[in-house]
């Protein structure tokens, strides 16, 4: 579903920005707050997003930077199956991809998860992509860390 004036509205505080380009909510917490956005493959001027799901919850950003600071990408990159991984950057890109209007001719987004082909680059895109239902080992990695942590989601 379209994002709603509330939903832009609560997205636009938790940016610090308004939003530039269309976007669906696709984790809710449980007072209705967004969690994670999918964002439209092409900003509002045509610039590709290759970033197609974002982790936007303040808590849930700062926890994931905690893990990230500490070493979590390299350990992430370490802990995971390389061939899992890559599936994750594939299926994401195709999604992403399918989004795209059928006449774009334009530029295109490129890479898979968080913009990138191959490896971790950033455990929130990672993050975001699991919590909306996505099959990514990194993700997964992210939120044993969380709930080892007692930092999960609430």
């Amino acid at each position: 579903m379209p994002e709603t004036a509330d939903d832009v509205a609560a997205l636009t505080d938790l940016l610090g920005r308004a939003p530039r380009a269309p976007f669906d909510v696709v984790v809710r917490d449980a007072a209705g707050a967004p969690v994670v956005i999918r964002n439209a493959p092409l900003l509002d001027d045509g610039t590709p997003m290759p970033t197609r799901y974002w982790l936007v919850d303040r808590a849930l950003t700062l926890a994931v930077a905690r893990v990230e600071s500490s070493g979590g990408v390299r350990d992430a990159e370490l802990a995971v199956d390389a061939t899992a991984l890559e599936g994750a950057h594939a299926a994401y890109a195709r999604e992403r991809d399918a989004a795209l209007p059928r006449d774009h001719i334009g530029p295109r987004p490129q890479g898979g998860v968080g913009g990138t082909r191959r490896g971790v680059k950033c455990l929130h895109a990672h993050y975001a992509y699991f919590l909306a239902g996505g099959d990514d080992p990194v993700g997964r990695w992210v939120a044993d860390r969380l709930a080892a942590t007692g930092e999960a989601p609430r």
